[in-house]
């Protein structure tokens, strides 16, 4: 896979990006969006499966959380190595790769997806579909080269807002399946989803391009790994995009085991919130670009803050329809906040790069060199946010049977990340010369 390869690449150049570079960096940014978009439909499958496993299954609702809990464990793993694997094989090649890799999760649950099947073979199989996961963080690194810091927060919240949409579509497939056909086909939804993966694949080879200047670099992956804003952050994610997966992958099975749903009722009502979070999300981008990254960021988690409080309210009193105003702000929220916390990571280490002397191209360079070292660390360790929450509902639920106590802890982590955001990035004191602190401004 030679593939087409661009050998210079200077977004930063005002002339370069309007005669040429913009409109590239288009075209990629949609075909990524494409390939990443059927990855989370992947990765988020077992969320829609499980709604198909009615009592003939043998699987206890514990058990179908530790399904949608394998899934989101293994997603945040491989995003390690697949932000690597960019700078390694190439953006366009990765893609068209990691592209294909999907038919592998989604045709072994075509097979075993039938009452009788080994609980240690669901098991498997939604392990597989982890790969889905990893397509984000490649498709994050690849995008993130290709656009100028001015442009990132609009460029990298359409490219995760386009590809988190994946959630909401598959679970919409799953709603469609189950009102026509009814609960016992899911090898519906599965065997749609095979030639859209080949889709996806062909067009990134078609259309999508490499950039020779991106190559891997240990030592900012070393450098990354040391700065505590690579930690500070991934913290922040966890409670924004670890909400999001981990929201999405649980909403349905709560509807119907702590409000009784069937699964037409869950199916209908599961994909509202992770759409409109979604939709939002390069919203969050272009705020961030606008009034400051931390800025929206830190009232976002104070208005997760309220909306988990609505919930555990409804929680509480058996309130569907508070229950699901506040969710549905929850997913909203989640949303928004995706894409300033993201649009924080470049803004962060180019503002280091300013307070270490550098300027212009030279900071600009190694502002895009740590930030997408740190990119693929944060994400990973923000997806395993998911597996907390499934994890969280999983013992609130064999506790208690609700979801209540699960809501608390989460009530807890969103002030423990606004006091986070403010701290760090926000807060006024007086300079250290040797350890600049970086205003909202430039996060």
């Amino acid at each position: 896979m030679a593939g087409r390869w661009i050998e210079q690449w200077d977004p930063e150049d005002e002339t370069f990006w309007r005669e040429k570079g913009e409109r590239i960096a288009r075209r990629n940014l949609w075909f990524s969006v494409l390939s990443e978009h059927i990855g989370f439909s992947v990765w988020t499958l077992w969320s829609v499966m499980v709604l198909f496993m009615g009592p003939e299954y043998g699987v206890d609702p514990a058990g179908k959380f530790f399904l949608i809990s394998t899934a989101t464990l293994v997603g945040a793993v491989v995003r390690v190595p697949y932000t690597f694997a960019v700078a390694r094989f190439g953006g366009r090649n990765w893609t068209v790769f990691s592209a294909l890799t999907l038919l592998v999760p989604t045709a072994a649950a075509f097979v075993v997806m039938k009452p009788g099947t080994p609980y240690a073979t669901f098991l498997a199989v939604a392990a597989l579909t982890g790969v889905g996961g990893g397509n984000f963080a490649s498709s994050m690194t690849n995008i993130n080269a290709f656009f100028p810091l001015r442009k990132k927060g609009w460029a990298l919240g359409l490219n995760a807002g386009g590809g988190n949409i994946g959630v909401p579509v598959v679970q919409l497939a799953g709603l469609l399946v189950i009102g026509t056909a009814g609960a016992m086909h899911p090898r519906i939804v599965l065997g749609a989803y095979i030639p859209l993966i080949i889709v996806a694949a062909l067009c990134a080879a078609y259309f999508m391009d490499n950039l020779a200047p991106v190559q891997n670099d240990t030592g900012a992956a070393r450098e990354a790994v040391r700065d505590p804003h690579t930690w500070i952050m991934s913290v922040l994610y966890i409670g924004t995009f670890g909400s999001f997966i981990g929201y999405s992958f649980a909403f349905g099975l709560v509807l119907q085991t702590q409000f009784g749903r069937t699964p037409l009722q869950a199916a209908s009502l599961t994909f509202i919130g992770p759409l409109l979070g979604s939709l939002i999300r390069p919203v969050g981008g272009l705020l961030a670009d606008r009034y400051g990254g931390a800025r929206i960021t830190l009232a976002n988690f104070a208005a997760m803050a309220v909306a988990t409080a609505v919930v555990v309210y409804a929680s509480g009193t058996e309130s569907l329809t508070v229950f699901l105003i506040g969710f549905t702000a929850l997913f909203v929220l989640t949303g928004l906040g995706n894409g300033s916390t993201y649009k924080m990571i470049p803004g962060i280490f180019h503002a280091k790069a300013i307070a270490q002397g550098l300027r212009g191209e030279e900071a600009a360079a190694q502002g895009r060199r740590l930030s997408g070292a740190a990119m693929g660390l944060i994400g990973a360790v923000g997806a395993l946010g998911g597996l907390g929450i499934n994890l969280a509902f999983r013992q609130s639920f064999q506790t208690s049977g609700a979801g209540t106590a699960a809501f608390w802890s989460f009530l807890v982590f969103y002030g423990v990340c606004s006091v986070l955001t403010w701290a760090v990035y926000l807060r006024r004191t007086v300079a250290v010369p040797a350890k600049p602190r970086l205003s909202h401004a430039e996060v």
